[in-house]
C-alpha cells in the first residue's frame, strides 16, 4: 500500500496566483548595541570635557580678571542653549539625507544613522566660518555692539529658544520643517521687537532683503523639489529600462549597485553639506556669546602674530587714505571729529543701509582711531581690557559699512583705491571672524550626535506619509540627487535654499510622476508648516525677547 506525499505549498497554489512578497518595510526599531551606546556616551563625554578645558584654558591665557561669577554661569547656559539647537537640529534635519537610502534598502537603517552623523560631524569641521558671520550680520546692530548686555543674551537665548521649540514642535509631529528658515525667522521675531521697543517703526529692524530671499526660497523650494525630481524620474523612466528600478521593493533587497551607489553618495553629500552649512550657524552664535562675556578672551583674534600688527597699522593707514581721497573736498569734515558721533553714524548705516554723506569720511576716521590702538599697544593681545570692547565694535562697523558701500556702489573708487579698502577689511575680518578649534569640534560632536537620536519620526512621514505607495529606487534616487545638487547650488550663490523642502517635495514630485498618488493630508499639513515657520518664529521670539529683557 503506497502513500502519497503531500503537495508542496508551491503545487497547492494555483498558478495565477502570485507570491506574496516578503514585506519592504525597513526594521526601524532595532535597537542600537551596548558597543553602540557606549561608543556614544563616550564621545559626548570626550566633547564636554574638551570644550570645558580649552574654555578654561583661553580665559586663563587672556588673563581675565575673575571678579564675579555670574557671567561665567550666563555663559555656561548660553553654550548649552545653543549647542542643544544644533543637537536638535541634527535629529530633526537627518532625514533629509537617511530616509532614501533606508527605504530604498539600499543601507540598514542604524549604519545609515551612524553614516550620516559621521558626515554631518565631518562638514563642521571642515567648514569656512563665512556663513557663521552672515548670521551675526542678521542681527539688530545695537544689540550686536552690546552683545554682553542682559539686552544681548535676551537677544541669543530668545532666539535660540525660539528656533528650539519650533523644531521640537514640528519633529514631534512628524513634519520636516527647515531649521534654517526657523532661525532666521527668530532672528527677524528679536529685531522687530527690539525696534518696537525702542519707539522705531518694527519695520527698521529687519533686513528686509534677506527675509525677501527667505519669502522667495520658502515659495520656491517646494516647486523645485517636485518639478525637478519628477523630471529627473521621467528621464530615467525614458533611458533606463530596468523595470526593478520603477516597482516597490521585494523584502530587503537592496537596488541595483549603481542606483545602490549613487544613493549612498548623496546621502553622504547631503550630510556633509548639511554639516557643512548648518553647523556654522551654531559656531556663529557662540561666537558672539563668547564676544560679550569673555571680550579678553575672544573678541579679537589673540593669536595674530605681533609681526603682523605692524602690517595691519600700515594697511589701515593705507585705506584711511584712500577712502578720503573718495571723498569729495566740498564735504564737512566735522562728523569726523567725534569717536562716539563717528560711531553712532557708522551704527546707524549699518542699522538703516541709508547711504549718507557724512559715512566715508566716519570709517576714514574710524579706520585711522583703530590703526593708532594697534599701533599703540603693538599687537591685538596687549590691548588692555578696557579697550578690546571698544576696538571690536570699531572693527565691527567698520567692515559692516566698508561691505555696504562696495555692495551698493554709493562710493566711485579706482582700482587703487579699492584694492586699498578690500584689504583693510580682509585684515579686519581675520582679526575678528575667527573660531576656535574647539567650538568646531563642540558643535561638530552635537550634530553628529543629534543625528543619531529621534531621526525615525520624520523619516517614516518621508518614507511612508508623502506617496501611497512604497518608495522605488528610483524614486529615492532622483529625490535625493535633487537634494544634493539643490543644496550644493545654494551654497555657491548664497541663496537660503531648504533642503528639507526640497527633499520632502521632491519625493512628492516622484510619487506624481510615476502616478503612485499622494496622501493629501500629509501634504497639507507639510504645506501648513511651510507657511507657518516664519510667522511663528518670529511671534515666538518676539515674545521671547521681551520677556528675557524683564528678565536680565
Amino acid at each position: 500500500m503506497s502513500t502519497l506525499a503531500p503537495p508542496s505549498a508551491a503545487q497547492a497554489r494555483p498558478h495565477h496566483f502570485p507570491e506574496v512578497p516578503q514585506s519592504s518595510r525597513p526594521q526601524l526599531d532595532a535597537k542600537a548595541g551596548p558597543v553602540t551606546l557606549i561608543v556614544f556616551v563616550g564621545l559626548l563625554a570626550v566633547g564636554l570635557f574638551y570644550t570645558a578645558w580649552s574654555l578654561v584654558q583661553d580665559i586663563t591665557d587672556a588673563g581675565t580678571p575673575v571678579t564675579t561669577y555670574a557671567p561665567f554661569l550666563l555663559l555656561g547656559v548660553a553654550l548649552l542653549i545653543a549647542l542643544g539647537f544644533e543637537f536638535v537640529n541634527g535629529f530633526h534635519d537627518t532625514a533629509n539625507a537617511v530616509a532614501t537610502v533606508i527605504y530604498t534598502h539600499s543601507l540598514p537603517p542604524n549604519f545609515a544613522v551612524v553614516w550620516s552623523g559621521l558626515f554631518n560631524f565631518l562638514g563642521v569641521l571642515f567648514s569656512s566660518g563665512a556663513v557663521a558671520f552672515g548670521i551675526i550680520s542678521l542681527l539688530p546692530v545695537e544689540l550686536i555692539l552690546q552683545v554682553g548686555s542682559g539686552a544681548g543674551f535676551a537677544m541669543v537665548f530668545a532666539l535660540l529658544i525660539a528656533a528650539i521649540l519650533w523644531n521640537l514642535g514640528t519633529w514631534w509631529l512628524g513634519l520636516p520643517a527647515s531649521s534654517s528658515h526657523t532661525l532666521i525667522g527668530s532672528i527677524i521675531g528679536v529685531g522687530v521687537a527690539n525696534a518696537l521697543m525702542h519707539g522705531r517703526d518694527g519695520t527698521s529692524g529687519v533686513d528686509w532683503a534677506q527675509a525677501t530671499k527667505v519669502g522667495y526660497s520658502l515659495l520656491l523650494s517646494p516647486l523645485v523639489g517636485f518639478g525637478c525630481a519628477a523630471l529627473l524620474l521621467l528621464a530615467l523612466r525614458a533611458f533606463v529600462k530596468n523595470r526593478a528600478l520603477y516597482e516597490e521593493p521585494r523584502g530587503n533587497t537592496p537596488p541595483p549597485w549603481w542606483i545602490r551607489g549613487l544613493l549612498i553618495l548623496t546621502c553622504t553629500g547631503v550630510s556633509f553639506a548639511h554639516g557643512s552649512n548648518d553647523g556654522q550657524k551654531g559656531m556663529g552664535l557662540i561666537m558672539l556669546i563668547l564676544v560679550g562675556t569673555v571680550p579678553m578672551a575672544y573678541a579679537l583674534n589673540r593669536a595674530m602674530p605681533a609681526g603682523q600688527a605692524m602690517r595691519f597699522v600700515a594697511v589701515a593707514e593705507s585705506a584711511q587714505s584712500a577712502l578720503r581721497r573718495s571723498v569729495p573736498d566740498t564735504l564737512p569734515a566735522a562728523a569726523t571729529t567725534s569717536a562716539v558721533q563717528t560711531r553712532e553714524t557708522l551704527s546707524t548705516y549699518v542699522r538703516t543701509k541709508e547711504y549718507g554723506a557724512t559715512v566715508v569720511p566716519a570709517v576714514a576716521a574710524m579706520a585711522g582711531r583703530i590703526a593708532q590702538q594697534v599701533k599703540e599697544h603693538g599687537s591685538l593681545a596687549r590691548l588692555p581690557a578696557d579697550a578690546v570692547a571698544n576696538v571690536r565694535n570699531d572693527m565691527y562697523l567698520a567692515s559692516e559699512a566698508l561691505r555696504l558701500i562696495d555692495k551698493s556702489g554709493a562710493v566711485p573708487m579706482d582700482a587703487d583705491a579699492k584694492g586699498r579698502v578690500d584689504a583693510f577689511r580682509k585684515e579686519i575680518d581675520d582679526a575678528t571672524k575667527f573660531i576656535p578649534l574647539w567650538v568646531k569640534v563642540a558643535v561638530a560632536i552635537a550634530l553628529g550626535l543629534g543625528t543619531m537620536i529621534g531621526w525615525k519620526r520624520i523619516v517614516i512621514t518621508v518614507g511612508e506619509k508623502i506617496g501611497k505607495t512604497h518608495l522605488t529606487y528610483a524614486q529615492g534616487a532622483s529625490a535625493e540627487l535633487v537634494a544634493m545638487v539643490t543644496i550644493g547650488a545654494a551654497d555657491m550663490y548664497g541663496l537660503p535654499v531648504s533642503t528639507t523642502h526640497v527633499l520632502s517635495s521632491g519625493v512628492a514630485g516622484t510619487m506624481a510622476a510615476n502616478r503612485s498618488g499622494l496622501q493629501m493630508s500629509t501634504l497639507r499639513n507639510l504645506a501648513l508648516a511651510w507657511v507657518l515657520t516664519m510667522p511663528v518664529a518670529i511671534v515666538l521670539s518676539g515674545s521671547l525677547y521681551w520677556l528675557f529683557t524683564h528678565v536680565f
